[in-house]
Order: structure tokens, then sequence, then C-alpha cells
């Protein structure tokens, strides 16, 4: 497939790993975007890594990290060739905090690097990235490791992504880059920023990389129009979710209210308006309840360029979730039993969040208070 070519369907960024490289290497070697999980890629990687990576394909990408003495360093720090022992706890990532450490930098690079060094493996469909705008402190180097895989979309929803196409187009030129972080309880005079440099990661020899394109996840036209015009760079494409949407969704607008089941109410200023997508010169993907070939039919006789799908490929064989929670979810589907519930209270990202009740999982409200905090 030709590079510039929009995708028809775009495959969603799921949980952390849900959406790994090998569904995305999947969906992108059959013509269309598979997108990685960007979200906790570091702890992810060093997981896979402590379990003894038995198929080699983690070592195969750090031989590929254009730092060697980096990729060696997390490698004789995290791989275990004979996996951890049952009982044996993960060792855990650095502690993410303003002053990120070198080593925090280094490893949030390289994980970002492999994964999408891996979904790019053997094949030159396109692949994507999928991260959070309100999970900020990982940002800048994540996105930097993602580009020096070749990543050819960044897609980034759950905020305001205004300041991403800049950086973009910075690090594209090998520059410094910094992100002012959004502090609870802050004083309004107090700034807060992060600062990554890709010079350090690779000794001051920063080649020219390919500007992927980006791909803003938005619900409102508000939102969408915002950006076009006041983003610090070129938006490329939105996808554009409405409230079924799988994953976290927009809080409705307007007057909070509740059905009997304990869900926010959304209504028809919930639903966007297609005349001012088309009307911004940009293409757009819809995505929420997409996910059959009528509604592929329906998205393009509306204007948009595809679709994004999320739960037809959660639930497929390449997914990362566990086989038995695939099996379970769709006998309950064939039978007409899965029950779906938009919670707000269950992501600390403050968006309301769909949620599959399935017994002993932490749908199960005896499982959840069951389960020991840890901090």
């Amino acid at each position: 497939m030709t590079k510039r070519r929009n995708p028809i369907i775009i495959q969603g960024g799921m949980g952390a790993a849900v959406s790994s490289w090998l569904l995305a290497r999947t969906v992108s070697k059959a013509g269309q975007l598979g997108v990685v999980s960007g979200t906790g890629l570091d702890a992810v990687f060093i997981r896979r890594l402590q379990l003894g990576d038995p198929g080699g394909e983690l070592r195969w990408a750090l031989d590929r990290f254009p730092n060697p003495r980096i990729a060696r360093r997390i490698l004789d720090h995290y791989f275990l060739p004979d996996g951890k022992k049952p009982n044996e706890p993960f060792r855990a990532t650095p502690v993410p905090h303003l002053g990120v450490t070198p080593e925090a930098i280094e490893l949030l690079v390289v994980a970002n690097f492999v994964e999408v060094c891996l979904a790019k493996r053997e094949h030159d469909g396109l692949v994507g990235i999928n991260y959070l705008e309100k999970i900020q402190l990982p940002t800048l180097p994540s996105i930097f490791g993602a580009m020096l895989a070749g990543v050819d979309f960044v897609l980034m929803g759950a905020g305001i992504p205004r300041l991403i196409p800049g950086i973009l187009d910075r690090l594209s030129r090998g520059e410094r880059v910094a992100l002012p972080l959004n502090v609870e309880e802050a004083a309004i005079d107090d700034e807060f920023n992060v600062e990554f440099d890709p010079a350090t990661i690779l000794d001051g020899r920063v080649p020219p990389l390919a500007r992927p394109r980006f791909l803003a996840i938005v619900s409102s036209t508000t939102l969408a129009t915002m950006l076009v015009r006041k983003s610090t760079g070129r938006v490329d494409g939105f996808v554009v979710e409405g409230p079924t949407a799988g994953g976290h969704n927009a809080p409705p607008r307007g007057p909070k209210t509740w059905n009997d089941r304990g869900e926010p109410v959304y209504g028809e200023r919930d639903v966007p308006d297609l005349a001012v997508f088309r009307s911004l010169g940009v293409p757009f993907w819809l995505a929420g309840s997409y996910g059959s070939s009528e509604h592929v039919i329906e998205a393009l006789a509306a204007g948009a360029a595809g679709v994004q799908v999320g739960t037809a490929f959660a639930f497929c064989d390449e997914s990362a979730l566990e086989p038995d929670v695939k099996r379970r979810t769709i006998e309950m589907c064939r039978r007409g039993q899965c029950d779906v519930f938009t919670d707000s209270a269950a992501s600390p990202a403050g968006f309301p969040f769909k949620v599959l009740r399935l017994d002993g999982s932490l749908s199960d409200v005896e499982v959840y208070e069951a389960r020991r905090r840890v901090c």
C-alpha cells in the first residue's frame, strides 16, 4: 500500500498492551492502520523481558535500537533468560516524578521503539501508536521512541492535545522539546514542565526523522475546530468518538443527569455534527458502534475517511486480552447476555468509562472490594 493513502479501518489502541505489536502488525499487513497502545509500555516491556522473552522478539528489536549501549544496559538489568519464578515479584519501573531520571527516560524511549519496531516488522503497512493526553510525564520520550522506529501515525485523546503537533515537528528535526504539566491544586502562578532532549539518547547525533501524521481523538466539533486553528503544528485528522465508543468517553454536555442504572445520560448535544467536520478540510474517522461493514459504508457516505474499531479487535485471536476473558465474553454475547455499563467513577482520568460486567473481574463489587491496595 502507498504510505500516504488514508486507511479505511483504524484498529483502536486499547488498554495497556491489549493492542500489542502482534495485533497492530496483523492489521497493518492486511492493509489498514494497526495501532499499538502506548499506555504503560515501559512496564509492559520490562515484564515481558522478565518472563524470558520466549520468542526472542524483544531482543530482535533491541538489536536494532540506534544506541547499543542503552539497549545493552536495559537488557542486562531486566532480562531473565529462564523467566522469573511464579511467586517472584516483577522488578518495577522507575517511579515517575517531575525530575524524571535518565534511566526512566531511556526505558520509555526503548520500550516505545521496540513496540513499534515489532509492529512494523517485515511489511510496509501503516502503524500508529495511541497515547492519553492526561498521562503527561512519559509523553515526550515515548513519542520520540516511536518516531525512531518509524511510526506513521500518533493518535491522542483523553484531553486537549494542542501542543503535540508542534512537538512532532520539533522531534522530527532532533530539537529539544517541553510539555507543560497539569498539576492538581497548584497555585495559579506555578508552572511545571517536563523537557526532553533527543541528543541525550543518541549521544548528540540525531538524524532527521519522518514526522508521523497526528490524529486527535475528539467527541465535539468545538474541540476539533480549536485544534485545527490553534494547535502548534499541523493536525492531520480526527477520530470522532460517539458516547457508545468503548474505553473512555467524553462527559455529556449540559446538566449532569443519570439513568436508573447510574449511567450518565447523553443527548442530542453529544451527537457530533459531521457537517462541521467535513468543513475542517482534514480527514476524519467515526468511532463508537461502527464495527460492521454496513457502518463502514454509512461512514464513507457521510464523508468520513473510514472508521475506528476497538471491541471487535479486542476479542480477536491476536489481541492480548486473556483468552478466558475473550471466550467467556463471546459466549455471553451469543446468548444475548452481555451487559456493558458506562461508569463515571471507574477511571482515575475522571472520564466516563465502559465496564463489561463479568463474574470474577473487577466489575464484580466483591472482587473489587477484596483487592489489596498497595498505595
